[in-house]
């Protein structure tokens, strides 16, 4: 599955999480991403397949090629295949990604509080289920 095409792996209960995604989805020059939540079956079983802790993960992940993005580069990845204003943010790519990532940890750590956690993970509507991963 993960040769095939580009998979976003998310905080399925993250609100923050949670509205980037349909964001993604809107904004997608041509619809190349597919979607699972940290959470899932699918999503636990990558991140071990990269010997990534799944408890641990509190980043976005876009899994390409079979290489495996965290956090800013991520980010940056994920933009870059939007349309535009969201490719802009490329500028940022000149601050080293260290200081990029300390600004998302800070971010990653208070998500809950500043945007809040569901009870359950999204749940795409039946047009974009073929986009989501079990």
């Amino acid at each position: 599955m993960e040769k095939d095409c580009p998979i976003i792996l998310f905080d399925g209960v993250c609100n923050l999480c949670n509205s980037s995604v349909p964001r993604i989805i809107k904004k997608e020059r041509n619809p190349i991403f597919k979607f699972a939540s940290i959470q899932s079956d699918f999503g636990q079983n990558i991140l071990i397949q990269y010997n990534k802790d799944p408890k641990k993960m509190d980043s976005i992940v876009l899994v390409k090629n079979k290489r495996i993005y965290e956090k800013s580069r991520a980010i940056f990845r994920i933009a870059f295949q939007l349309k535009m204003p969201y490719p802009c943010i490329y500028i940022f790519w000149l601050i080293p990604y260290f200081a990029r990532d300390w600004v998302y940890d800070i971010i990653a750590a208070n998500r809950y509080k500043w945007y809040g956690k569901s009870e359950e993970c999204w749940i795409p509507t039946a047009e974009l289920s073929d986009r989501f991963i079990d």
